[in-house]
C-alpha cells in the first residue's frame, strides 16, 4: 500500500448520509482560510510629488488598523498599509533588514519579528521606532526624496479622540525634528468623516478598529464634554472570536491567526435583529446548512493509490508462496523436534531399565548425572515425552489430538504415617498431598461447570415457557431490564466523568482514600499490629484498590458487560416485540443528527475522524451573531460597560435634555467606522434607539458613504481650504514656543500653536 501526502485545499463536492433523521443536506459551501496579507512588490506612486507644490499637504490617516496616506488633491489615499514593521539580522548579507506594512508578511521569518506601532487594542502610539519606520516608508513611497533635508510639504494627520498629550507632543517633535515639516495640523478622524458627509448638527457614532465613540455635534462644534467611549472595536471582536474558536476546537491541528480572525469577522458575521430568539433557534436542524459557514484550513490528505487487478493477483500469489514456504519450514522444524524427543525418550527408558538392577547408591549417582532428583521425576519426564510425541504425530497426520485420558491417580504415601517414612519419603508425601488438592480442585471445577451449563439451560427453558404463556408480561420484564441497563450505563459514564472532575464527590472520596493510605498516622486496624504493615493480610483490604480505581462499585457491577447485556435484551425485543424497531435501539438513539454538540461543532453534516479535510475545518454558526452583538450587549464578552444604544440614549435623554438643538441632533445620527459595516447594524441601532425615545421626537440614522475612507477624504478636503494654513503650526512657531500648546478649531480641528 502506497500513501501519498498531498497539500491541498479543495471544495467539498459530496456529503455523507446517516440513518435516522432525514440528512439529505446539500454539500456545504467552503470558505478558504486567508493567507498572510503579503501583496508582493508594488510600484510606488511617485508622480504625485511632481504635481505637488509647497502648499500641497500630505494627508495621513493614522488609524489603529491601517495607515492611509496621500496628497491633498487625491480623491483617495495612495497608500494603505498596516502599522507593522519587521526587522531582523540577515547573516548571509551581514545587514539588518527592515520590512514595513504588508512586506512584513513576506515569509515566516519576517512574520515572527512583526512589531506594531500602537499599544494593543488602542490607537495610541506606543512604539516610536516602528512609527518612524512607517513614516520613512510612507514618504519614500509618495516620492519624497528629502534632498533638502525634509519632506518640504505641510502635514495633516488624524488622531484618536482624547489623544494623550505626551503622544501628540512626541509626534510633533518627530515630524518637525526628524522630517523638517514646514507645518503640522491634527484632527479627529470621525469628525473629518462627518464633515465630508456634509453634517453640521448630529450625533457622530464612530465604531473603529480599537474603540467606539459617540460625539454630539451642534452647529459644526463638537461637544466633547458630552462625548462617550465604548472600549470595543474590530480588534476586540477578532480577539474574542479567537478565544471562542480555541475553546470550541481545543485540539485543532492548525493555527488561528489574528488576520484570519479579522477576515472571518468581516466575511461571516452580521447583526441579528432579534438576538435572543435567533440565538435560541440558531442550531435547529431546519436551515442550519445555510447558517453554518465552513472555513477550510490547509491540510495534508493521505490518499491510498489503488492497485490494478494484475498487481493484486501477483501480490496474493507472493503471499501464498511465502506462506507455503513458512509451512514447510515449520513442518521440518516439528519433525526435527520430534526426532530429538524420540531419542530422549529412548535414552530415558534405557536409563530406567539400567537402574532397576542397581543398588540404591548407584541409582542415586546415575540419576544425579542426568540431573534427576529421584525415580519419580524420571517417570514424570518419560510420561510427558510420550504424551508430547503422541500429540505431535497426530498433528502431522492431520488427525484430532487425543484428549488427555483420565488416569486413576493414587496417592499411597498419604495413608502411611510420617514415622514410617524417611526424609525422601516425607518430601514425596508432601508432593502427593499437593497433587491430590489439585486433582480435587479440577474435579470440583468440572462439576461446577456442568451445573452452570445445566442452570443456564433450565433458565432458558423457563424463560421460553414464560414467553409462550404470558408474552405481555415477559415483554414488560424485558423493557424494564432494558431501562435498568440504560440507567446503569448512564451512571457509569457519569461516574467516569466525576472522576475526571477534581471537585466531584467521587474524586474527593478517591483522594481521601489515597490520603489515608499515605498518612503517617495509621488507622485503627494498623495500630493493632504495632509498627508492622500487615495491609493485605485481610481479603477485604484489596477492595481499596477497586475503590481507588473505579469508585464505589461492587465487583459484580464492574465485571458485568452492560453493553453486551443491553444488546441481548434489545435483540429479544426486536424479535418478539412488534412495537420495538431498530429506531428504538440505543445505537439509533445516539444518532449524530440529534446531537446539539455535533451541530455546534460540525454543522448538519457527518464527521469523519479519519478525514484530514474535515479535521481542518472550522464551523462558524452562533459566532456569526455573537461577535457583533457585543457592541449592543458588552456583558457578553465580560465588558463592564453600557451598550451603544444605552450610551446614545443617555446622551440624548440626559446630557442633552436641555439643549435647544436636540431635535436637530436626532435628525442626523451619523454612523462611520469599519465596525459599522456589519449587515443589519444600521437597522438594529435605529430600532432599539427609537424604543428609548419619546414618540414626539424625530429620529433619522444614516451611514457614511464610505465608512473606511471618508475620514481621509474629509481631511484631504479640509487641507485644500484656506483655513488649513491658518490653523496649522509653522516650523518657526514650533521652534519659538514648543510642541505642547494647541488651539481647538471647529469640528475638533486641533491645531498646534506656540
Amino acid at each position: 500500500m502506497t500513501i501519498d501526502s498531498v497539500r491541498t485545499v479543495e471544495q467539498v463536492t459530496s456529503s455523507k448520509l446517516s440513518t435516522g433523521r432525514d440528512t439529505s443536506k446539500p454539500p456545504p459551501r467552503i470558505w478558504n482560510a486567508v493567507e498572510p496579507p503579503f501583496k508582493g512588490y508594488q510600484l510606488p506612486p511617485v508622480e504625485g510629488y511632481q504635481h505637488s507644490s509647497a502648499a500641497t499637504a500630505i494627508v495621513i490617516d493614522n488609524g489603529g488598523s491601517l495607515l492611509r496616506a496621500g496628497w491633498s488633491f487625491d480623491q483617495a489615499p495612495r497608500l494603505s498599509l498596516p502599522a507593522d514593521v519587521a526587522r531582523y539580522r540577515d547573516r548571509k548579507l551581514n545587514r539588518t533588514c527592515t520590512y514595513v506594512g504588508y512586506d512584513a508578511y513576506a515569509d515566516a521569518t519576517t512574520r515572527g519579528q512583526i512589531r506594531n506601532a500602537f499599544e494593543p487594542g488602542t490607537s495610541i502610539v506606543g512604539n516610536w521606532d516602528v512609527m518612524e519606520n512607517l513614516l520613512d516608508y510612507t514618504f519614500a513611497k509618495l516620492g519624497i526624496d528629502g534632498a533638502d533635508g525634509g519632506v518640504g510639504r505641510p502635514i495633516l494627520m488624524t488622531e484618536p479622540v482624547a489623544n494623550l498629550g505626551y503622544s501628540r507632543k512626541t509626534m510633533t517633535e518627530l515630524l518637525f525634528e526628524c522630517y523638517s515639516a514646514p507645518s503640522v495640523a491634527y484632527g479627529v478622524d470621525s469628525l473629518f468623516s462627518y464633515r465630508y458627509n456634509k453634517g453640521s448638527s448630529g450625533l457622530v457614532i464612530s465604531s473603529t478598529h480599537t474603540s467606539t465613540h459617540l460625539i454630539p455635534v451642534v452647529n459644526s462644534k463638537p461637544l466633547m464634554s458630552n462625548a462617550s467611549r465604548l472600549n470595543w472595536g474590530g480588534f476586540h471582536g477578532a480577539d474574542y472570536l479567537l478565544k471562542l474558536l480555541r475553546l470550541k476546537y481545543p485540539t485543532f491541528p492548525g493555527r488561528f491567526t489574528e488576520n484570519q480572525a479579522e477576515e472571518m469577522v468581516r466575511e461571516h458575521c452580521y447583526v441579528s435583529q432579534m438576538y435572543d430568539p435567533e440565538m435560541t433557534s440558531y442550531l435547529d436542524w431546519s436551515g442550519l446548512e445555510e447558517r453554518d459557514h465552513v472555513v477550510q484550513y490547509p491540510y495534508t490528505e493521505h490518499t491510498v493509490i489503488e492497485k490494478t487487478e494484475e498487481e493484486l493477483a501477483r501480490t496474493a500469489e507472493r503471499k501464498k508462496e511465502s506462506g507455503r514456504r513458512l509451512q514447510e519450514q515449520a513442518a521440518k522444524m516439528r519433525l526435527e523436534k520430534l526426532v530429538r524427543k524420540e531419542q530422549e525418550l529412548e535414552y530415558y527408558k534405557d536409563l530406567q531399565q539400567r537402574i532397576s538392577a542397581q543398588t540404591k547408591k548407584e541409582v542415586k549417582r546415575m540419576l544425579d548425572e542426568d540431573e534427576f532428583k529421584d525415580e519419580a521425576q524420571l517417570d514424570k519426564v518419560i510420561k510427558e515425552l510420550e504424551k508430547s510425541i503422541r500429540k505431535a504425530r497426530n498433528k502431522d497426520v492431520g488427525g484430532p489430538e487425543d484428549d488427555e485420558e483420565e488416569v486413576e491417580v493414587t496417592f499411597k504415601l498419604l495413608d502411611i504415617p510420617d514415622e514410617e517414612l524417611d526424609e525422601a519419603g516425607l518430601k514425596q508425601k508432601r508432593h502427593q498431598r499437593l497433587m491430590k488438592s489439585n486433582v480435587e480442585a479440577r474435579a470440583r471445577a468440572k462439576i461446577e461447570k456442568a451445573q452452570q451449563k445445566a442452570r443456564l439451560a433450565e433458565e432458558e427453558r423457563l424463560d421460553g415457557e414464560r414467553r409462550e404463556t404470558d408474552l405481555q408480561g415477559w415483554l414488560e420484564e424485558r423493557r424494564a431490564a432494558r431501562t435498568a441497563l440504560l440507567q446503569k450505563i448512564k451512571d457509569r459514564e457519569r461516574l467516569k466523568a466525576d472522576l475526571g472532575n477534581r471537585k466531584s464527590h467521587a474524586s474527593q472520596m478517591r483522594m481521601k482514600t489515597l490520603a489515608n493510605l499515605a498518612s503517617d498516622a495509621p488507622g485503627r486496624k494498623r495500630r493493632r499490629g504495632g509498627d508492622d504493615d500487615n495491609f493485605g493480610a485481610n481479603d477485604d483490604d484489596w477492595g481499596i484498590y477497586r475503590t481507588v480505581a473505579t469508585g464505589d462499585q461492587s465487583e459484580d457491577e464492574e465485571e458485568e458487560d452492560y453493553g453486551a447485556n443491553l444488546k441481548g435484551v434489545e435483540a429479544q425485543l426486536l424479535k418478539f416485540d412488534p412495537s420495538f424497531t431498530e429506531i428504538n435501539m440505543a445505537d439509533a438513539q445516539s444518532d449524530w443528527t440529534k446531537s446539539l454538540i455535533h451541530a455546534f461543532l460540525r454543522g448538519p453534516w457527518p464527521f469523519d475522524v479519519e478525514s484530514q479535510k474535515e479535521i481542518h475545518q472550522v464551523h462558524l454558526n452562533v459566532e456569526r451573531i455573537r461577535i457583533p452583538e457585543v457592541v449592543f450587549q458588552p456583558a457578553i464578552a465580560g465588558l463592564d460597560q453600557a451598550g451603544i444604544v444605552e450610551i446614545a440614549a443617555d446622551i440624548i435623554n440626559q446630557r442633552l435634555a436641555t439643549v435647544q438643538n436636540r431635535d436637530d441632533i436626532l435628525r442626523d445620527v451619523f454612523l462611520t467606522g469599519g465596525n459599522t459595516l456589519f449587515r443589519g447594524f444600521e437597522e438594529r441601532f435605529t430600532q432599539e434607539l427609537r424604543a428609548t425615545l419619546p414618540e414626539d421626537l424625530p429620529l433619522a440614522v444614516r451611514k457614511a458613504n464610505d465608512p473606511l475612507l471618508d475620514a481621509w477624504k474629509g481631511a484631504a478636503q479640509w487641507s485644500r481650504e484656506s483655513t488649513f494654513s491658518a490653523s496649522s503650526i509653522s516650523r518657526e512657531e514650533y521652534q519659538e514656543k514648543g510642541p505642547e500648546y494647541i488651539k481647538v478649531r471647529r469640528l475638533s480641528m486641533r491645531t498646534l500653536h506656540d
